[in-house]
């Protein structure tokens, strides 16, 4: 057995502070084989280095782990360097434990080498980190050598459930009001910007519906939690897979409220009206694109007027929705520029958030067509943040157009800095979990599902 202390590095607020899922999962599959584990939150702790120092001499650990949750904010007008902060934890460990330190996440998993060699850690876990975090610090604990990146020898069939941590569960509900749970992994969609099936595989694997609900209501049981966000990478799978899971909460009846990602086509009013029914307070939609040529150019498989469709639905059924959309992309031009922000008209009772370029990520179509077209080179360091922007598009003057057509409407949000200040106000009136919810309005005579 081996003590081992699991760090959330994440700092980001945006969109709201996010609970370290990954990290309880980590933490769940490595006391099932044995090992004393404790959790600790970087942020909950306020960012204190006195706090992360202080917390790891106390507990002595014999492993150090630290999850990598996002590279950046994704948002091109915004600088940011979450491996820095990694980089820092690295640096305050070395100053009071000789406890090896590894690193792992989605974050890390992404572009491991670099970031392995930024951040000066002992090793590194890339890919889902359940078994392989097990299987990597038994190996160092029996004194095998290892080479730093150890990656995970496949995709595993089965998600341990997470192991929730109080102090950490009671940070996140005062702060946002949510805890995440993920029913499934994966995703069979194609679009070219995206690396979830890089990181968690092209094909679908579905948690037991009922160890979901099972993790809910006990979420519920202990800590009174009542709001979660499922992290899905796309909820409503094409294979029906998430009803099973609306139907165990229906038939356990829990009193809970629960949101999630969504794609906005091949939805039905009929499996909307019992998600609803099952608790399904909002949900934000991978629309990403406005127009139908841009659409096919992020490789999206459906049209505008599927989103719209989609967007009607959830406005029949009083649950309200979010769109967020990227400009500037493949295909875009001035043309479809104006097509799309005409488009977002059609969008009613609804929140819009867009964003201007799309980060380029290794192993991606966006990639390697950033590279046919110059944009980066086959040594571009990609953990420093690089967008792509499509040639035929002044950018500078696209972001005034989208601002300008912004502007005035309280549910539309451009750029995403104004957004989050926006959100940060609701919170200090002591408005809750996504927010932007609140924002939506219905006819006083509509009758919800």
């Amino acid at each position: 057995m081996s003590r081992i202390l699991l760090v959330s590095a994440n700092l980001t607020l945006e969109p709201y502070p996010v609970y370290p899922l990954g990290m309880a999962v980590v933490a769940g599959s490595l006391a099932a084989r044995g090992h004393l584990v404790e959790q600790f939150d970087f942020l909950a702790a306020g960012a204190s280095a006195a706090a992360f120092t202080a917390r790891v001499r106390d507990f002595g650990p014999d492993f150090l782990g630290i999850s990598m949750r996002n590279l950046d904010t994704c948002d091109s007008l915004v600088d940011s360097d979450y491996p820095a902060v990694a980089r820092r934890l690295v640096e305050l460990a070395r100053t009071c434990t000789d406890a090896p330190v590894i690193l792992g996440g989605p974050a890390f998993t992404i572009l491991p080498e670099a970031i392995l060699a930024y951040t000066g850690a002992d090793h590194g876990v890339a890919g889902e980190g359940e078994g392989a975090a097990a299987d990597l610090v038994e190996a160092l604990a029996a004194g095998r050598t290892m080479p730093r990146i150890h990656r995970n020898a496949g995709l595993a069939p089965e998600m341990a459930a997470p192991r929730y941590d109080e102090a950490i569960v009671r940070f996140y509900q005062e702060a946002s009001g949510l805890l995440n749970i993920q029913t499934k992994r994966g995703c069979s969609h194609q679009c070219v910007y995206c690396n979830y099936p890089a990181l968690e595989g092209s094909a679908y694997r579905a948690r037991d519906p009922r160890a979901v609900v099972d993790d809910l209501e006990e979420a519920h049981a202990r800590f009174g939690q009542a709001d979660f966000f499922i992290a899905d990478a796309v909820f409503n799978d094409h294979g029906g897979q998430h009803m099973e899971v609306v139907e165990e909460l229906l038939r356990r009846a829990l009193p809970i409220r629960w949101s999630c990602y969504m794609r906005p086509s091949l939805l039905r009013e009929t499996d909307l009206r019992l998600m609803a029914r099952a608790g399904l307070r909002a949900a934000e939609l991978g629309t990403d694109a406005t127009t139908d040529a841009t659409l096919r150019a992020l490789g999206k498989g459906f049209t505008f007027d599927e989103a719209v469709e989609a967007n009607e639905l959830f406005v029949a059924c009083r649950v309200p929705c979010a769109h967020f959309v990227m400009f500037g992309g493949p295909g875009e031009t001035e043309a479809t520029v104006a097509e799309g922000l005409a488009n977002l008209q059609r969008l009613r009772r609804t929140a819009v958030f867009a964003f201007s370029g799309i980060r380029i990520f290794p192993a991606t179509a966006l990639h390697r067509l950033a590279l046919l077209e110059g944009k980066v080179g086959p040594d571009t360091d990609l953990r420093e943040p690089v967008y792509y922007h499509a040639a035929g598009v002044d950018v500078r003057a696209m972001e005034a157009r989208i601002e300008a057509a912004f502007r005035g409407h309280r549910d539309r949000f451009f750029p995403p800095e104004r957004g989050r200040e926006r959100m940060t106000a609701l919170q200090a009136m002591g408005f809750r979990g996504l927010i932007w919810d609140s924002l939506i309005r219905y006819p006083k005579d509509a009758q919800p599902c």
